[in-house]
């Protein structure tokens, strides 16, 4: 974590014997120190990525579980040696799939949960808990606590103190026991849940570690799209307080569109929208799915078909991308496409925009083409199909660093005790746009 004051040392102890430890730990060895009052934070963390390169010795140890740029860059070079297409994101969950089918076996030691962003541990969690299941199937559970403050310049108090639990095995192991989860996670304070990882594992530990009450955050990016979209509308459904890490990754796409639009000038056109082209990287389509989705639910346009088209003629591309038509409030049709484009060098996160292109004819004025891309050269394809004729207003939108940890600071900091207005309303919209 960040600077801190060790009150407890990082203790292997019994899995039985974690609950009772902790109680003595603050009741009487710690007597004095009282614990933070403001949330736990409970972590899935496999970090199969990291595990398997580790294991094949294309990165050092030890395994950390939290963003590292060798790992970026080792996994770009492991999608040139697996024969993974050139746009495969290196945290595409398939690109550890092919790295397990690989021979290694370096051994390392994992530190995970143990090692922890500091914007995270600055908004002081109560209790850290971290699941961190391993390779290995059948290793047996092992349980780790420590306890810990900030540092006194750094602004803590006795009562910003907290501990961290790991639970290190096999996955049979950790399923086992989840009956030791429960007691560690008080009533008496908000739990965040963070499934760190693809959302193709088994929902049946999902289910487990977060029920409804809990706040759960997921990354629509990673995993099958109809299962992404399906969980993040049947959590929303149910009530639950959802963050999506791809949804917030689109929050500068949702920023400069509006800035676009924010002169008196082109707002009116934004009520005669008649085309909405969206490019993305491979073949994941859920991150451009949910921008258009925002963009519908924003303009009270209302979904009549979807179905998937062919690649491009021209385009280097192989996937098939979306078409879809939408009827606007006056009953006008709006022609909607999501094409995947091929990337040598793509973001990290599978299904990044790379272009998005809106065209108007309002009534009363010459025809508008809105073109923002994520880059300069980005633009080029966007800007082909008779764009002469129209007004042309092209932006390179500004895109952050793509951190998870950061991006999980930020919920932390917020609260968001209830899932995001926008994203309860554009979920649904872009799973219906996904073709079956």
């Amino acid at each position: 974590m960040s600077p801190q004051l060790t009150l407890q040392a990082p203790l292997d102890v019994p899995p039985t014997e974690v609950s009772p430890y902790l109680e003595r730990l603050w009741n009487g060895m710690l007597e004095g120190s009282s614990g933070a009052a403001t949330f736990t934070l409970l972590v899935w963390e496999p970090s199969w990525l990291e595990q398997q390169m580790v294991r094949l010795g294309l990165i050092e140890g030890p395994i950390r579980g939290f963003d590292r740029s060798d790992v970026m860059l080792a996994a770009r070079q492991a999608v040139i040696d697996c024969g993974l297409p050139l746009s495969t994101a290196p945290m595409d969950p398939r690109l550890a799939w092919a790295l397990g089918q690989r021979p290694g076996d370096q051994v390392s030691a994992d530190l995970r949960g143990q090692v922890v962003e500091g914007a995270i541990s600055a908004h002081m969690p109560r209790r850290l808990i971290t699941l961190a299941p391993t390779l290995d199937g059948g290793r047996p559970l092992e349980t780790m606590v420590a306890a810990y403050c900030p540092l006194p310049d750094e602004g803590g108090t006795g009562a910003a103190c907290g501990d961290a639990v790991v639970l290190r095995g096999g996955m049979q192991a950790i399923q086992q026991n989840l009956a030791l989860i429960q007691p560690l996670v008080g009533e008496d304070l908000p739990c965040w849940v963070w499934w760190n990882s693809s959302l193709d594992e088994p929902l049946e530990m999902l289910e487990a570690l977060a029920p409804i009450r809990r706040r759960l955050v997921i990354d629509t990016s990673l995993g099958n799209s109809r299962r992404c979209l399906d969980v993040l509308v049947a959590r929303i459904e149910a009530g639950q307080a959802v963050n999506d890490l791809n949804w917030l990754r689109l929050r500068s796409w949702r920023e400069s569109l509006a800035m676009v639009f924010d002169p008196p000038s082109r707002r009116a056109a934004l009520a005669a929208v008649v085309q909405l082209d969206i490019d993305v990287e491979g073949d994941n389509p859920v991150k451009g799915l949910l921008l258009a989705a925002w963009i519908a639910d924003r303009l009270g346009w209302h979904l009549i078909e979807s179905r998937s088209i062919g690649p491009d003629a021209g385009s280097l591309a192989d996937e098939a991308g979306i078409a879809a038509e939408f009827e606007r409030t006056d009953g006008v049709s709006v022609r909607f496409r999501l094409m995947p484009v091929p990337m040598g060098m793509p973001k990290a996160h599978p299904g990044a925009i790379v272009g998005l292109r809106l065209i108007c004819e309002p009534a009363d004025r010459a025809p508008l083409c809105v073109i923002l891309c994520s880059e300069s050269g980005g633009c080029m394809r966007l800007e082909s199909g008779g764009m002469a004729s129209l007004e042309l207003a092209e932006e390179v939108v500004p895109l952050p660093e793509e951190n998870e940890e950061m991006e999980m600071a930020r919920l932390l900091s917020g609260g968001h005790d209830s899932t995001n207005p926008l994203l309860a309303a554009a979920a649904p919209v872009a799973a219906r746009l996904l073709p079956s």
